[in-house]
């Protein structure tokens, strides 16, 4: 039976991802803020789940929930990174800006290099993390977001080129990055292509499935990506 860690389990992606990992026959330790949510995911499949109340901010305790994890479950096959937290921001509230970066650069590099460590003495191991299309470029009313994403972006980029360090070639990285899907991380009013949380989770599962290097979700978001990379600033900043 393979094992897995799904931080940020409670709601939206990751409790979807979930799910899928209990019907494919997983063992998952499940992380995330508010208990009682994992508790129900837990209630379903009481032999294949373990729950820890975690809030990735505090980044001792993020270590202690994942060394625990470990050693209920022994070998990890694969680690999902879902937790992430945004908000729109115009003003540059710096409560907001620093609640952002603790959440998507701290914990996240945290996990990240926990997850990658591990694999390391493994010789082997599958970290997928959820960043998004906003990772691409820069946006005036949500910065911290969106700088965090591609921070997120080039740090799993750079865990690829590590993993390569491996023998054996067992080590993968996934960067899942979506568009706008419908959960409480979608920011703004304007939602265009929204995908409902069905549809991208299945999606996003075929992908980590597939141990693919990256993925847009929904897959017409690749050709956004191809338009941000290429569009010059000045015309970017009157739409976003």
């Amino acid at each position: 039976m393979p094992n897995a860690i799904v931080f940020g389990a409670t709601s939206g992606i990751g409790r979807s991802l979930s799910d899928y990992l209990i019907q494919d026959n997983y063992r998952i330790a499940i992380s995330g803020r508010r208990i009682e949510l994992l508790e129900e995911v837990r209630d379903k499949r009481p032999d294949q789940v373990i729950v820890h109340q975690l809030d990735v901010q505090d980044l001792d305790q993020c270590r202690q929930v994942f060394e625990s994890a470990v050693g209920k479950l022994g070998e990890i096959d694969l680690i999902i990174h879902c937790s992430g937290i945004g908000y729109e921001n115009p003003q540059l509230d710096w409560s907001l800006e620093a609640d952002t970066v603790k959440t998507n650069v701290l914990a996240a590099t945290l996990i990240y290099d926990l997850a990658f460590n591990l694999f390391r003495k493994q010789e082997k191991g599958h970290l997928v993390s959820v960043s998004s299309i906003a990772s691409l470029r820069g946006n005036r009313h949500s910065p911290a977001y969106f700088a965090s994403k591609a921070y997120q972006v080039n740090y799993l980029e750079s865990l690829y080129f590590k993993s390569k360090e491996v023998k054996g070639g067992k080590i993968f990285i996934t960067d899942i990055r979506p568009g706008y899907i419908d959960t409480r991380m979608a920011l703004g009013d304007d939602k265009f292509w929204m995908s409902s949380l069905e549809k991208a989770s299945r999606q996003i599962y075929k992908v980590i499935k597939r141990k693919k290097r990256r993925a847009y979700i929904t897959r017409r978001w690749l050709l956004i990506s191809w338009v941000l990379k290429i569009v010059p600033s000045w015309l970017i900043k009157k739409v976003m």
